[in-house]
């Protein structure tokens, strides 16, 4: 059918990041101002089948988060995307394949420090889509006194436990930091969280 063909997505790449399995794209070279992206994925679980997402079907963003449409989290996807722009429609371009089991990439958690008066209490909060809610994802802490190398660890805390910590014999500054942890075939660690301090015991 005599029609121009829209340049296709640039640099599509199937991403784990921070918890989500995300579809991502650039626009092809001289893309329309109106181009609009519609995604489709494949499971190895069945070849050949390419399931649409109705979440990401003429989208005008560059992204497309497939974390809860993937039907099983131990097996390899790949998606796809083209370009549409009122009749023209771009060939599709493909991802290479991925696992969100074995290669989910971890944010670091959020903090919450609650200071009593001779107790800490610490809980992690993560970034976690519904769907994945259900994994077993740990969070190992650190407690230092500021300015020292000197850091109590507290290892494999399972993500919704409370730590709390005796402050009795604390005096000065003390920082806690904390990263998530994830046993798939082999452990997986985030990057420590952005240090949080607290004035411990403090007199006057």
């Amino acid at each position: 059918s005599g029609h121009v063909q829209l340049p296709p997505p640039q640099n599509v790449t199937l991403l784990s990041k921070d918890f989500d399995m995300i579809l991502t794209w650039t626009p092809g070279e001289g893309s329309p101002p109106d181009v609009t992206y519609t995604v489709r994925y494949e499971s190895q679980e069945r070849m050949d089948k390419w399931i649409k997402v109705p979440h990401c079907k003429n989208i005008r963003s560059t992204s497309c988060n497939l974390t809860c449409v993937l039907p099983n989290f131990f097996v390899k996807v790949r998606a796809r995307v083209k370009a549409v722009s009122g009749r023209f429609q771009s060939p599709w371009v493909e991802s290479q394949f991925k696992e969100y089991y074995l290669d989910v990439e971890l944010a670091p958690p959020v903090l919450n420090v609650n200071v009593k008066k001779n107790l800490i209490h610490v809980n992690a909060s993560f970034p976690l889509a519904t769907c994945v809610e259900s994994f077993s994802w740990m969070y190992d802490l650190n407690l230092w006194e500021a300015g020292s190398k000197d850091k109590k660890q507290y290892e494999g805390i399972f993500r919704k436990n409370t730590v709390t910590i005796d402050t009795t014999a604390l005096r000065g500054n003390y920082c806690l930091s904390a990263r998530s942890s994830f046993q798939s075939i082999d452990f997986k660690r985030s990057k420590f969280s952005q240090p949080v301090c607290v004035l411990l015991n403090h007199k006057g």
